[in-house]
């Protein structure tokens, strides 16, 4: 008798299958076709406008070309995004060390030894956060020593001697120029 059934329950699962493809299929032929049947409404009523009335049409017609021309050429307003200035430093002049880009007026001003390894430090161990002179104080006087250009960026990093008092003063170390100001 098991056989009998798994017979007949195959059969209806096959049966159910191809009645539901039916269905879908009817059901996105239909939509298809209203579809269809909807743009060809809107064409027939386009050209039907056009032949009766030719001012109305072509009114609409260049509507929506100014409308378009609009929103492709208006822009914005005239002013650029700015962002901090660098100023025109001078090898020998004092400085202090400001960083533009911080929120924090207590923030510090990251030093290196080698300009261009200020992406390249990891100071998640807590001794590379604190010690050394590495890390300054936002005002911490500075005289600029030299510049080194990098990323196709003139004078991109500013040597620079500490003038503060403490035990960081006549130490030299590199930053990033738009940190002197």
């Amino acid at each position: 008798m098991s056989s009998e059934e798994d017979n007949n329950n195959q059969a209806s699962e096959s049966t159910q299958e191809t009645v539901e493809k039916e269905t879908v299929s009817k059901s996105s032929e239909d939509k298809t076709e209203s579809i269809k049947k909807m743009a060809g409404g809107f064409l027939s009523s386009t050209l039907k406008l056009k032949e009766e009335k030719p001012k109305v049409f072509y009114g609409a017609v260049g509507g929506v070309v100014v409308l378009l021309g609009i929103m492709m050429f208006g822009g914005g307003s005239g002013s650029s995004v700015s962002g901090p200035v660098m100023k025109d430093l001078v090898v020998g002049q004092k400085y202090v060390l400001q960083g533009p880009n911080a929120y924090d007026k207590d923030s510090s001003i990251r030093l290196v030894a080698v300009p261009g390894t200020i992406a390249a430090y990891d100071d998640t161990e807590e001794d590379d956060r604190v010690g050394g002179c590495k890390h300054m104080p936002a005002g911490t006087p500075v005289t600029v020593l030299g510049f080194q250009d990098a990323f196709g960026k003139k004078n991109a990093f500013a040597n620079v001697r500490i003038e503060a008092e403490g035990e960081c003063q006549g130490k030299t170390a590199w930053t990033n120029s738009i940190n002197v100001q």
